[in-house]
């Protein structure tokens, strides 16, 4: 284990003992009944549409689906707990691991006129790091404005000097809940967490997924001819979006909210909300959650969806630990004759997590749910489709510390076109993966048991 995750670890574990009798995850039963039957929503660049206009794209939507239900519950569940509206008008690419998505933000980054703005939970003093430092560097010397905040956390392994040969350059730089109590601005929050991942250039086009600043996602996960994918262990499978349209702007609002909140400096006066005009057809949500909120948005919207399938869920995730309303909305899909498969890791960068996530596999295999392990590389990302018509992408895993603990962004994209090209991403991550078949897991070693009851004593706290 790296000093890194020792002391990643350690700063977790003293902030989830004194936090955790403070956080509850929400009764989803009695919000989603609270908030069902609302009329859908949905807006363009130049504001909200007529209600006529509004039923008439969701009939569309609900047409080419087959109908489904989803689209109808689950909208007005987002539209009632969550600020970001429904925006159309968007152009929504979907780029598999560092290898496609670093080239795609170095090349918007080269773009910018007017200003950058970087969110990352880590950013690594590394070949991947320095790339991007000496990048924003240069076009902060060019005038334009970059900012950029860090999580303190996730950041413990990357010296100051890092960041402070940024502000020497005239980057404005903000550190997210120091854990130095001295450095902190406010009070001092230990175990609230900045696990986003966002770019913005000019407040015209976004980045998000789970993708952090860090040479381990700079060569891609997926198999070539030249080399088998069972070789590629040391290589990290990861989803991130590039979003261009309307929608940007809910993005800018969550990273300036968060500057706001952690009283950085004034920022430079930049056109951050430009006239946006539409770029494609996707139609997207942004769901920023934070542990300010009454309860996590993200996992109230992604319970929901579960709860409102007929057909599919398919879900990819790189950190499983999940709580008893999570297992039970999966078994229920299940057992309602819903294909659930889950394709989570086969080996990961936190053992704790992955063996508590193990230990609930008993449960969610005797319920009917389909389990797979992502093989030829390190699993990271996080994302999910369900009926062919509502997706998601973005930075939160499935487990206690994204819904109680930790800053998260996330896109839902609705339609089948995108839905589509997902759900082709998940049969490729299929057919890197191995099947987990009840019987076989029942008779696993008794080490590997250990392991998972040792680590399911901690899992609300990692």
């Amino acid at each position: 284990m790296t000093l890194h995750t020792l002391l990643r670890s350690a700063a977790t574990a003293v902030g989830a003992l004194a936090f955790a009798a403070c956080a509850t995850l929400p009764d989803t039963d009695e919000l989603i009944q609270r908030h069902a039957g609302q009329a859908a929503r949905f807006e363009t660049a130049r504001g909200a549409l007529p209600a006529q206009k509004s039923a008439a794209i969701l009939a569309q939507l609900k047409s080419q689906s087959g109908d489904i239900d989803i689209l109808d519950k689950q909208i007005a569940l987002e539209q009632a707990v969550n600020d970001s509206p429904l925006v159309l008008g968007n152009k929504v690419t979907l780029l598999q691991d560092g290898a496609a998505t670093y080239p795609a933000m170095f090349a918007a980054i080269r773009s910018a006129r007017d200003h950058i703005n970087l969110e990352s939970y880590i950013i690594e003093n590394d070949e991947v790091g320095r790339q991007f430092s000496d990048l924003l560097l240069a076009q902060q010397a060019r005038g334009v404005q970059v900012n950029v905040i860090y999580d303190s956390v996730g950041a413990l392994n990357t010296p100051k000097a890092f960041f402070e040969r940024l502000k020497q350059g005239g980057i404005e730089v903000l550190e997210f809940n120091p854990i130095n109590p001295l450095t902190a601005k406010g009070p001092w929050m230990i175990n609230h967490r900045d696990h986003r991942k966002l770019l913005l250039v000019d407040g015209r086009i976004a980045f998000i997924g789970g993708i952090n600043i860090s040479s381990v996602y700079g060569s891609g996960s997926i198999p070539s001819r030249s080399h088998k994918a069972a070789a590629n262990t040391d290589e990290w499978r990861d989803t991130d979006l590039q979003i261009e349209g309307p929608v940007v702007s809910e993005f800018q609002k969550l990273f300036l909210q968060t500057w706001e909140k952690q009283r950085g400096r004034p920022l430079a006066t930049k056109n951050y909300f430009p006239a946006l005009k539409v770029q494609g057809k996707d139609i997207v949500r942004t769901i920023g959650s934070t542990p300010d909120d009454p309860f996590s948005l993200m996992y109230l919207t992604l319970i929901s969806a579960i709860g409102n399938a007929e057909k599919q869920v398919h879900l990819t995730q790189a950190y499983f630990v999940p709580d008893p309303q999570l297992l039970q909305a999966l078994v229920a899909a299940a057992g309602r004759g819903v294909d659930v498969k889950l394709i989570l890791p086969s080996h990961s960068d936190s053992g704790l997590v992955f063996h508590a996530g193990r230990a609930h596999y008993t449960e969610l295999l005797q319920g009917g749910v389909k389990l797979y392990e992502r093989v030829g590389g390190l699993l990271h990302a996080k994302t999910a489709v369900i009926d062919g018509v509502w997706s998601t992408v973005g930075s939160s895993n499935l487990d206690w510390r994204s819904f109680l603990d930790n800053n998260e962004i996330d896109a839902v994209v609705l339609g089948q076109e995108f839905a589509q090209k997902m759900e082709a991403m998940f049969a490729s991550d299929l057919q890197a993966s191995q099947a987990i078949d009840l019987q076989g897991w029942q008779h696993r070693p008794l080490q590997f048991r250990i392991k998972e009851w040792l680590a399911r004593v901690w899992e609300r706290l990692l």
